[in-house]
């Protein structure tokens, strides 16, 4: 029989429809199965669902020739000949896209699937190579760079120099930025005395640049946020508000009016106190020590100078938060010759880790603010523990449903108190939602004040890592910088186990010492504290937790 027949074939959940030619075999009707379900033939099994075909499973030696499907197709209630097929298909991964070899992409495109492009060092220039790469992965500064259209040299080979690093899977030279960089600021191209170039300090370079592109990125496309004028102080910009107490009149009856001030880093004192008493393990130590301090200036309660404490707290927060490790200090050298004093370098440990919590540090205005989102998230988090514990209540009151499962009488106060408890969390949440949505008692109140350009209503004070500028060597006038940068990337599996259990786990990181690209994990940024001669932290960039 040459003519085509049709079949519906069966087979788990789903229905085929396959042609074929009974004169060719039964092999080459499962040939074709296999083409539509993936069952390869030897492991086919095909039963009759239409009375009049075959009687239970269809050997492969069977002639389909002698089947009369026209009244087999007559028959069928189904108006169809509908057979039911058994068995495991073989696991095809089709590719999703084209293959592309790695070669035959262009330069930019290959950038993207490969380690990111290192910098050159032009002569002791890690302190700007590693500076620059902490500032790539900055999107606000990245896209005020390729809409910046003046005529400031150094701003316009910054961006440049950042588009080229994308751009390539070479390690670049920045000479034309390190030109301009001299030109602009000679003190980067100072030389030692046999002429070699001598070496910077990370944070000074920092600081230069971002000033720099403070005074040209302006107006445009800025952040719209109160006292906001450039991209720099929208993205990086920390207005401090500071008080002062007079500690010699009791009960702090005499207050300094508050003054502000702006800054686009924050500084964590490892030092410890007056005389070293205080004693800096944490960098939340360090940042709280250095927003503390000691002057001496006139009291018009006392007529005379008085000691007061200057208390700093942080009044906007910015997407991008700067600390700096104070590293370095300048130490006096009274019995020298010349009296000049020396730099110095401090090697103590000072731990910190991947997320920075920033709420102790703010004005009591911007933690009102933080609060509410943290209550919030807090209530939510609640919410969720809670309705796991009662799903997993449920699954034990089902298990025991043949045993003991009735509420006896001694149970039921338990029972009643778990709701009540329960009740109070939904009230809770239910509070925290309202506030945050600028409702209260039912009544519309105003919303929260987002506390920094470009951060959300809800931000909760939270910054997580995403840069490092780390310093090696006890000369604070040698020594080498590296910087260590997180990745969009996630680290690859081992063992067939992703690695960490969360966003901030597993994300890849990688060390560039200039030229040289390596990755890293994260376990290897928290051992950057300082304590001995490996490279210690001196620039931590976070970013925002949104």
């Amino acid at each position: 029989m040459t003519t085509p027949v049709t079949l519906s074939v069966k087979w788990n959940k789903e229905t085929y429809e396959a042609t074929f030619i009974p004169s060719e075999g039964v092999l080459k009707l499962k040939v074709t199965l296999q083409g539509l379900t993936g069952v390869p033939p030897e492991r086919a099994k095909l039963m009759a669902k239409t009375k009049g075909l075959w009687k239970g499973i269809l050997k492969d030696d069977f002639d389909l020739s002698s089947i009369d499907y026209a009244a087999a197709l007559s028959a069928s209630k189904t108006e169809t000949i509908s057979v039911m097929l058994m068995g495991t298909a073989d696991k095809i991964v089709a590719p999703v896209k084209k293959i592309v070899f790695l070669e035959d992409l262009p330069p930019e495109e290959i950038a993207k699937v490969v380690e990111p492009s290192g910098l050159i060092n032009l002569g002791n220039t890690c302190y700007m190579n590693s500076v620059l790469q902490c500032l790539r992965p900055i999107p606000e500064l990245r896209e005020g760079l390729q809409k910046y259209n003046g005529g400031n040299a150094l701003v316009k080979y910054l961006g440049n120099t950042l588009d080229s690093l994308d751009r390539t899977s070479e390690s670049f030279s920045p000479d034309m930025f390190l030109m301009t960089l001299k030109r602009q600021y000679p003190q980067f191209g100072q030389t030692g005395p046999q002429g070699q170039p001598m070496q910077q300090d990370a944070e000074e370079f920092f600081s230069h640049i971002a000033a720099e592109c403070a005074r040209e990125m302006t107006g445009g496309d800025t952040v719209a946020y109160p006292g906001v004028d450039n991209i720099i102080d929208a993205t990086l910009g920390i207005e401090m508000t500071e008080t002062m107490t007079c500690d010699e009149v009791p009960s702090g009856e005499e207050v300094s009016t508050p003054s502000t001030d702006l800054s686009r880093k924050i500084v964590c004192n490892i030092q410890g106190g007056h005389g070293n008493e205080t004693q800096i393990n944490h960098i939340g130590e360090g940042i709280e020590l250095a927003l503390k301090g000691k002057v001496e200036k006139h009291s018009n309660v006392l007529g005379r100078n008085a000691v007061w404490t200057k208390t700093g707290r942080i009044s906007r927060l910015p997407p991008v938060l700067t600390v700096q490790f104070g590293r370095f200090y300048w130490k006096e050298t009274p019995e020298s010759a010349d009296h000049t004093g020396v730099k110095c370098k401090v090697m103590k440990p000072v731990t910190f880790q991947s997320t920075l919590d920033i709420y102790d540090f703010c004005t009591d205005d911007v933690k009102s603010v933080l609060k509410v989102s943290r209550d919030k998230a807090m209530a939510e988090e609640e919410e969720r523990v809670a309705k796991r514990l009662k799903s997993l209540e449920d699954a034990e009151k089902e298990a025991d449903a043949d045993g003991d499962a009735k509420m006896t009488d001694n149970d039921a106060p338990s029972a009643m108190a778990k709701d009540e408890v329960g009740l109070e969390e939904k009230e809770a949440l239910a509070a925290a939602v309202a506030m945050s949505m600028g409702v209260e008692n039912g009544t519309p109140t105003s919303p929260l004040k987002p506390v920094g350009p470009g951060l959300p209503p809800e931000f909760q004070g939270l910054y997580e890592l995403f840069a490092v500028v780390t310093h090696k060597g006890r000369n604070a006038d040698g020594g080498h910088y590296m910087s260590w940068v997180k990745s969009d990337n996630k680290m690859e599996k081992k063992n067939g186990e992703e690695k960490g259990d969360g966003d901030d786990d597993d994300a890849c990181w990688y060390v560039f010492n200039d030229d040289e690209v390596s990755p890293c994990e994260k376990e290897d940024v928290l051992k950057l504290k300082g304590g001995g001669d490996w490279h210690m932290s001196y620039l931590n960039f976070y970013r925002a937790k949104k």
